[in-house]
């Protein structure tokens, strides 16, 4: 049984490369009888077929799992990379914390001030700033003084700010933030904790009259001592109407005492090398503050890394609403901080905005190939695992056959390119997939993007099949 799945799997990958060949990606014509056919093959429950492809490419990453699981010592970094279906941390959030329970939680990973740049961003951490930030994004023309890098937004300020960066989640509290700045400017201080300065002034004093019936402002003015002239021109009046219950502000020449209350902060000693400044505490965090550090004319930020002293997992999340790879490939910034986050394993998952730009295969796939050469020059030995993209449709109607045929290219190039694959085209039913993830809650309205159920689902079928080849490794590792 299992074979004849896996031939109908190839057969159905073919036919739809072969119709994304010739289809205008907006109006697909498909047999009806191939339509009935299919729709009897629910291949989002199929069991049997989630597995990951090529997985020799992923020796390294696994020998050093079982390395961390035996010891219990050491972290393994992976790195997911994509777009919108990454950048909100439903699918990555699932796998990290599955992955985590499994090998050790080593910490929260890559986090960056979403928040501050006006966009979505990961539950596990939340930023607010009394300053305002500017940002720009990678799937923007390159400009000049706007510096692109690891987290795919920039973000900077010409202010003083204060920026508080709260954990919310507390199985990521940290003992280590890592700062990741662009050519690693010293550009940030932290603090632990703030504390309350108060400071004594004198403030002029505040005197309002409420108007009675049968007052009237001479009245009034002889009342406090005033002339009728300042009374007036202390409430921006222009005649001497005055109507019983308003309030009139009584200018006055005393002086109050007022306590000024301002927080400080302590900046704490950071430490750095080549890639980042860090800051490490013997006590766990789940609070801290960045600063400015010295008068700067501007100020930027790339990301921090939070992580605990544990052994274990850290799964970083870096997405970007709207990418595709040739905008992270015009960026030589995001390759450069890239060895930063010290990846074993870098996961991808772009090709859902290729598709709507009628990218065909062969550009895809060139696009594909420069990131992938990209990375291994920045981090040398790292392995790759490629996503699929997820089944969408044009305009809530047409099935994406681009995708479809993008999807086949990455399996079909997989040795070649001496990556791993892992097909969430075909997991979530493929070309004709759409709409029965539509009836059990899995995709949205827009037929694109998925539902936080269908993201849990899409990271528990990735974690499922990681899990399955590192059993299988540590099963025959030593045959």
């Amino acid at each position: 049984m299992y074979s004849k799945l896996v031939i109908l799997l190839l057969l159905l990958l073919a036919c739809n490369g072969a119709m994304a060949q010739v289809a205008d990606s907006t109006k697909v014509e498909i047999a009806a009888e191939a339509l009935d056919s299919l729709a009897d093959i629910d291949t989002v429950d199929i069991p049997g077929l989630n597995v990951i492809t090529n997985a020799e490419a992923l020796r390294p990453v696994l020998e050093k799992l079982y390395r961390i699981e035996m010891q219990n010592a050491g972290k393994l970094n992976i790195v997911h990379i994509g777009d919108s279906h990454i950048q909100a941390d439903l699918m990555t959030n699932y796998i990290r914390k599955r992955l985590q329970k499994r090998f050790g939680n080593g910490g929260g990973g890559f986090t960056f001030p979403h928040q501050l740049a006006r966009t979505n961003g990961s539950y596990n951490t939340r930023f607010k700033s009394n300053a305002s930030w500017k940002r720009w994004r990678n799937i923007s023309p390159v400009e000049e003084g706007f510096e692109v890098g690891l987290s795919g937004i920039a973000l900077e300020t010409r202010e003083s700010f204060v920026v508080e960066l709260n954990v919310r989640d507390s199985v990521y509290d940290f003992n280590t933030i890592k700062i990741i700045t662009p050519d690693n400017e010293d550009d940030f201080d932290v603090a632990t904790s703030s504390h309350t300065v108060v400071l004594e002034s004198t403030v002029p004093k505040k005197i309002v009259h409420r108007i009675k019936n049968g007052e009237v402002l001479g009245s009034i003015a002889e009342k406090y001592g005033v002339s009728i002239t300042e009374l007036k021109r202390a409430n921006g009046m222009k005649n001497d109407r005055i109507r019983a219950g308003k309030k009139l502000k009584i200018p006055t020449d005393e002086k109050v005492k007022r306590d000024v209350r301002r927080s400080e902060f302590t900046p704490l000693q950071l430490q750095s090398d080549s890639l980042t400044h860090y800051y490490h505490s013997d006590k766990a965090l789940d609070k801290i503050y960045l600063l400015p550090h010295g008068k700067k004319t501007e100020y930027n930020l790339s990301g921090l890394v939070l992580e605990n002293d544990t052994p274990g997992v850290l799964y970083h999340s870096i997405g970007v609403n709207g990418a595709k790879f040739s905008d992270y490939n015009k960026y030589p910034l995001f390759f450069k901080q890239l060895p930063a986050l010290q990846p074993d394993l870098i996961v991808v998952s772009l090709g859902t905005n290729e598709s709507f730009d009628k990218m065909n295969a062969d550009n895809y796939m060139a696009q594909l190939t420069t990131f992938i050469k990209n990375a291994r020059k920045s981090c040398p030995g790292v392995s790759v695992l490629v996503i699929t993209p997820p089944p969408s449709m044009f305009r809530r109607r047409y099935p994406n056959t681009i995708v479809a045929s993008n999807a086949q290219a990455i399996i079909q190039q997989e040795t070649e390119k001496t990556y791993a694959t892992w097909p969430l085209f075909t997991e979530f039913g493929g070309l004709y997939g759409v709409p029965k993830n539509a009836k059990k809650g899995l995709i949205n309205i827009d037929r694109v993007h998925y539902t936080k159920p269908g993201y849990e689902k899409q990271g528990r079928l990735f974690s499922d099949a990681f899990i399955k080849v590192y059993e299988a490794y540590k099963t025959n590792r030593d045959k």
